[in-house]
């Protein structure tokens, strides 16, 4: 979880292949109206987030409930959020807040071009973001490879 920018997708993909497990990206769960508002410069409010929160939840569930686990990028940026997405079971997930300072998210946007996500959005995205106390809180001032390193380890994972 965290901002946009904080490296969700790529960090996801990389324990994705580690540890073997499916890796979904919140990005590709958003309905079109999300997309549009969001691509026009426009912040989304709890309203929008919901549905899409609800799911992946769902997904998250799916997997659960066939006794898989999964990765999720999702932004997750307040408690609320968090806790629609895991619904009942806050024992079988972790959060992994991967955390940055607006400086250096904002040079890493100005390389990066999204489908849909302007750079624009990213003080809206801080505006937002309650830090979780439940989470590992990586920073992201590392290479994408040690990140991945540092959360395996900490999660006691193997990969």
């Amino acid at each position: 979880m965290g901002v946009t920018g904080s490296g969700k997708s790529t960090i996801g993909a990389i324990l994705s292949d580690r540890l073997g497990w499916p890796f979904l990206d919140g990005d590709d769960f958003h309905p079109a109206e999300n997309v549009a508002k969001m691509a026009n410069g426009t912040a989304l409010t709890d309203e929008d987030r919901r549905p899409w929160l609800l799911r992946l939840s769902r997904e998250l569930s799916s997997h659960l409930d066939d006794g898989h686990s999964c990765l999720l990028a999702c932004s997750a940026l307040r408690a609320n959020y968090r806790s629609l997405l895991v619904g009942e079971r806050s024992s079988e997930i972790r959060f992994i807040h991967l955390e940055g300072s607006e400086e250096l998210i904002g040079s890493r946007l100005q390389d990066r071009v999204h489908r849909y996500m302007p750079a624009s959005l990213l003080q809206s995205q801080f505006d937002t973001l309650e830090k979780p106390a439940e989470a590992l809180t990586v920073d992201i001032d590392s290479p994408p490879e040690k990140i991945a390193d540092r959360i395996v380890k900490e999660l006691c994972l193997h990969g």
